[in-house]
């Protein structure tokens, strides 16, 4: 086998390989999806809730910013979870197949070639000297 057949079918072996691992990247993040857009949905809306009854109690100019959020523990604690779930990164479970084309094409592009979402390789023309 020559030098030339060999690499094709590396590459092939490689758009294989990088087709497989995004078609099974694509059920559990349609469910990630989903979940995280009903969690953050859910959390912005009990934060909203909150901070509506935080902000419109008489009280909470009266008394020091810690102690208003002891009087309204609902906002606090929607409030307080929704920063940790971005903290803890719920939304990376959601871009997980764009992040690992997106990096993929960074290092393709050295060979001048690149991919589409699905991980078929696109072959770019060579560049000509002149």
């Amino acid at each position: 086998m020559s030098l030339e057949q060999t690499a094709c079918e590396d590459l092939k072996a490689f758009e294989r390989r990088l087709t497989e691992v995004i078609a099974c990247l694509q059920p559990s993040t349609t469910r990630w999806r989903i979940l995280v857009a009903v969690v953050l949905a859910v959390m912005s809306i009990c934060t909203a809730v909150g901070a509506w009854h935080w902000l419109t109690d008489p009280h909470t100019s009266a008394v020091s910013f810690t102690q208003s959020l002891w009087n309204h523990p609902f906002f606090a604690l929607a409030s307080v979870s929704l920063v940790i779930l971005f903290i803890c990164g719920i939304h990376k479970r959601v871009m997980a197949p764009s992040i690992i084309t997106a990096r993929t094409r960074s290092v393709l592009g050295d060979f001048n070639m690149s991919c589409d979402d699905t991980g078929k390789l696109i072959l770019k023309p060579r560049p000509t000297t002149t």
